[in-house]
This record gives C-alpha cells, sequence and structure tokens, in this order.
C-alpha cells in the first residue's frame, strides 16, 4: 500500500509496490513466491527498469529479498523473528499513545476519530482493500501526531515486517486489525489516560499476534498474474 512505500502516489512504482503488497496480505501471494522481472514488466506492461525500481524499494521495506542467482522473492520471516516483531512494535506503539496522551490536540483527536469513521465505511461495505490500508494507516497516524520521525521510521519496518508476519502465519478466519480496539486507544488518548492506553494497545497487538499460528509452513503461488489479480485491462 502506498502507506508502506517510498514511492510518490500515481506513479508505476506505486502501483506495482501496492499490488504485491495487496497480494501478499490477501494471501495471494505467498512467502518464497519469486517474482521474476520479466513477468512484472508484461503484466504491468512497464519496463523492466521500473520493476527493478518497485522491487528496490519493497526490498527496503523487508517484503522483498534479492537473492543473488536467484533474483526477488517474498521475503519468509521465521517464527523467532515473527515474535521478536511484535514484542519491539509493543514496545515502540506504547510508547508513541503515551507521548501522544500529552501532546494530542482536539485537531489530533479528530483526525484519529475521522480515521476509525473510513475504517468502519471500510469494513461495513467490505472494502477489503481499504480495510487492509486504513487498519495499518492507523497505526502510522499515531506516530505522525506525535512527530517522533525517529520512532516513526521503525515503526514504520516494523508494520511492514508484521503485515508480512500476518500474511504469512495468519489462518483463513483471521480478523484484520479492526476498528473497535482502535476506538479503545482512541478513547483512552482523549482522556489523556496514558496508562490506559499504553494498556490498549498492548493488547491490541497481542490480540493479532495470539491469532497467528506461528508455525504453519507456506507453499508460494505460481501464477503471478492471477497472484496479482491482474486481467488484461487492468495491467494496462
Amino acid at each position: 500500500m502506498p502507506w508502506l512505500t517510498d514511492a510518490s502516489k500515481n506513479d508505476t512504482v506505486t502501483l506495482i509496490c501496492d499490488r504485491v503488497w495487496l497480494a501478499v496480505v490477501q494471501r495471494s501471494l505467498r512467502p518464497g513466491a519469486r517474482l521474476k522481472d520479466e513477468d512484472l514488466a508484461e503484466a504491468f506492461g512497464v519496463s523492466r527498469a521500473r520493476v527493478r525500481q518497485a522491487l528496490a524499494v519493497l526490498e527496503k521495506d523487508g517484503l522483498v529479498s534479492l537473492v543473488p542467482n536467484r533474483g526477488a522473492c517474498i521475503a519468509e520471516p521465521g517464527v523467532a523473528e515473527a515474535r521478536d516483531a511484535f514484542y519491539t512494535r509493543g514496545f515502540i506503539e506504547k510508547r508513541l499513545v503515551e507521548r501522544l496522551c500529552a501532546l494530542a490536540t482536539q485537531a489530533d483527536i479528530a483526525a484519529l476519530r475521522d480515521h476509525i469513521a473510513k475504517e468502519r465505511a471500510a469494513h461495513a461495505g467490505q472494502d477489503s482493500e481499504a480495510v487492509i490500508r486504513l487498519s495499518g494507516e492507523f497505526h502510522l497516524l499515531i506516530a505522525r501526531l506525535t512527530d517522533a520521525q525517529f520512532l516513526g521510521k521503525i515503526l514504520r519496518t516494523l508494520t511492514t515486517r508484521t503485515s508480512l508476519i500476518t500474511a504469512m502465519y495468519q489462518t483463513e478466519s483471521t480478523q484484520t486489525c479492526g476498528p473497535d480496539e482502535h476506538e479503545a486507544i482512541v478513547n483512552a488518548i482523549e482522556a489523556r489516560d496514558a496508562a490506559r492506553a499504553a494498556d490498549m494497545m498492548e493488547h491490541h497487538l497481542h490480540h493479532l499476534e495470539s491469532a497467528l499460528q506461528l508455525h504453519e509452513a507456506k507453499s508460494p503461488a505460481v501464477d503471478l498474474r492471477a497472484a496479482l489479480g491482474l486481467s488484461d485491462a487492468a495491467a494496462q
């Protein structure tokens, strides 16, 4: 999704990054799946140079591994890394909400509530792409409102990694990070209750982690165009 990449909006690099991300989160592309330059270039109707730019962005974000003599493939974080990522993310996000309790303006609270309203609308409309994007953006919005640039950069990396981990280890019934728990966090922030906000964030992240099966192996998808959800028309 655009919120997870460094690419500017509305260019083909962003489009490729978004499609690959969505395919991973929707479990069409599995960790370990190969991403051949020529296949992506044909699927999106772009040059291999643009594809390589997109893969470089995705490698920086931790979604793609570039392996010598093999090329690009979806990264495969192990169980230990998965647990470490959620553990570290918990410390950072608790710190961020504690800070926001002291710094938040009414405009900040309004921005958070507006975001949650968009999440609810996406859930009600069964817009899976918007649900995935907005659920991740909520956490990055908190970092942005605190103006914690250092922690925000770390969180961005961790959010990317835990999104991949969730896609890799989730069950079919795993629920996306949702608006009810987000709203509980915002209520605590608005009340300036730093301890409760931190507890709510810890509970929320633990809920996400506990829903995963951190022992289940995944197999890579084969049909890249189908996995990316690209029809001939969509690839133009």
